[in-house]
């Protein structure tokens, strides 16, 4: 379902080279929005899930950790 982005504190500047953007290419300023951010984002490369796992793993190898079984314990216990 689409949905409504609300851009907020936009330089004029900025607002006026999105409005001759859009006319360049035949485009209303919003229609050039949607075009930027689908080509933006479509060139940022997705991460998997084991790379986002990895890259966790990575973040987190030093610091100790309690294991999961002892958790659960724990949580049963207070009970």
């Amino acid at each position: 379902m689409p949905t409504n982005l609300h851009v907020r504190n936009l330089d004029d500047d900025l607002v006026a080279r999105l409005n001759r953007r859009a006319a360049r290419h035949g485009r209303s300023a919003e229609a050039e929005h949607r075009e930027i951010l689908r080509q933006a984002l479509s060139v940022e490369p997705e991460s998997s899930f084991d790379e986002l796992a990895a890259q966790l793993r990575k973040l987190t190898a030093a610091r100790e950790h309690t294991p999961a079984e002892e958790l659960l314990r724990e949580g049963r216990d207070e009970r």
